[in-house]
């Protein structure tokens, strides 16, 4: 497992579209992706979950990968919540 700290930095935090942005990347990945915030595991590769964790703008999250392509999948996953999700 290998995993990094991201802080979020879309104004508007992890509403719908970036979740959604989120979700289709992650669910590509052929490793687990979770995220921890605020306490909670949230499974990335689901939409609602993201939704549901009302993640805010200047969060800081963590990024976990685990399986084949953890190494890859981790650094695909930061590079997209750090240039904002495409917002």
């Amino acid at each position: 497992m290998v995993s990094q700290k991201v802080t979020i930095i879309n104004s508007s935090g992890l509403h719908a579209r970036p979740a959604g942005v989120l979700a289709k990347t992650a669910g590509k990945c052929r490793s687990e992706v979770k995220i921890l915030a605020s306490g909670k595991t949230i499974q990335a590769k689901s939409i609602l979950n993201i939704m549901a964790a009302a993640i805010k703008k200047g969060t800081e999250v963590e990024i976990q990968c685990e399986g084949d392509t953890e190494v890859e999948d981790l650094k695909t996953i930061v590079e997209l919540v750090e240039s904002g999700l495409g917002e």
